[in-house]
């Protein structure tokens, strides 16, 4: 019998999981977990029956791609669950995986907790009704989100950003350049975003936009993480031909952030990590026409971007769809960096932000969770 069966659905949900098992284990040092889980969390203690990035795909049309093989991993991973009846499963974001899996578990008596809140409160708020099927307890990450599910009867518990405990309240930003070899001048850092499908849709836009930064700025450098050496492959694919100062790290994200002046950030956690290390940005996201058709008839409100969404206002520029050109990025990030007094502005937002966010969420995790693992 397992005590904890757990889901994460790609890179960051591997990265949120892994720090709160992390800090299950200091008070249940033989706890027993499994599930899809990715390098982070197999590095943390738990089994991975599959790998979190056979989830990682995003949009109506990518999703209907994969659809046979994430019905069929659904499937097998709902049958193991129900087979070894954990004391509590978590599904960690990848909503429209988790919930029927959740719902299902539930259904059977095992407890079922969620955590990160799917952005009910910016499209799709009808959702509400299916999380209360499938949701013993709902674990939320920002503060306005707690009271959405009090008032829809769901146990819910506001635990912080994993992240904002992880990231510095000062970046040490001379330190990372130094560790990544950096010249002085402007540093640009690129986050396409970690899924094959968005590296594939944002790195030719954003070094495309690199070579325009670089006609202003002629020292300016360029740093790119790749989330895995395939991600790194399609980079080295569309940087070709491209007269830039590039260096394509391997993971290293925050190092990234911590070393930049600006950065060109694809849509999602990568943007909140930007903002925790109160680095300016341009925000950005390309997906399938049809997608994003049916996702602007749904939206709730103007913001895309975390620290956009954060703050109720357009803090950073977001460039989405056909506004998202390399001009339009270059110029965002000339902007900038020409703006001393309006980056400064903007840390300080920054900085207030992760103060509201650092809440030791681990630790708060591991409580929340503790009633379900008595005796594990």
């Amino acid at each position: 019998m397992i005590d904890l069966g757990l889901v994460a659905g790609e890179a960051s949900g591997d990265l949120l999981g892994a720090h709160f098992v992390a800090a299950l284990k200091q008070s249940h040092p033989h706890l027993r977990a499994a599930g899809i889980a990715g390098p982070r969390m197999v590095a943390a203690g738990v089994e991975a029956i599959y790998p979190s990035d056979k989830l990682a795909v995003n949009g109506y049309v990518e999703v209907l791609r994969h659809l046979p093989e994430l019905l069929w991993i659904r499937s097998r991973i709902t049958r193991h669950f129900l087979r070894e009846r954990p004391r509590v499963f978590v599904g960690i974001d990848a909503p429209d995986f988790n919930f029927t899996l959740e719902t299902k578990l539930k259904q059977a008596g095992i407890p079922s907790v969620h955590f990160v809140s799917p952005s009910i409160w910016a499209w799709r708020p009808e959702r509400i009704h299916r999380i209360k099927q499938a949701v013993s307890h709902m674990l939320v990450v920002f503060p306005f989100e707690a009271q959405i599910y009090r008032d829809a009867g769901i146990p819910v518990s506001y635990v912080g950003h994993p992240l904002a405990d992880v990231i510095p309240l000062e970046p040490d930003t001379a330190a990372a350049r130094a560790e990544l070899g950096l010249a002085s001048g402007p540093v640009i850092a690129l986050l396409p975003g970690s899924r094959l499908s968005e590296v594939a849709r944002h790195a030719r836009l954003m070094l495309d936009a690199a070579v325009r930064i670089r006609r202003q700025h002629a020292d300016a450098q360029f740093v790119l993480p790749a989330a895995s050496e395939a991600a790194a492959r399609l980079i080295r694919q569309a940087s070709q031909g491209l007269d830039l100062p590039l260096h394509i790290l391997a993971g290293q994200s925050h190092i990234a952030l911590a070393a930049c002046d600006v950065a060109l950030v694809a849509s999602g956690t990568a943007t909140l990590e930007a903002a925790l290390f109160k680095k300016p940005m341009v925000i950005t996201y390309r997906v399938p026409a049809l997608t994003a058709y049916l996702m602007r008839k749904k939206a709730l409100q103007p913001w895309i971007g975390l620290p956009n969404i954060l703050a109720r206002d357009f803090v950073v520029p977001e460039r989405v769809q056909e506004a998202a050109t390399p001009e339009n990025l270059a110029n965002d990030a000339l902007a900038w960096l020409d703006d001393a007094p309006r980056r400064e502005a903007a840390v300080e937002t920054f900085r207030a932000m992760h103060l509201s966010l650092r809440q030791n969420a681990s630790a708060r995790i591991a409580e929340a969770l503790d009633p379900y693992l008595e005796g594990a």
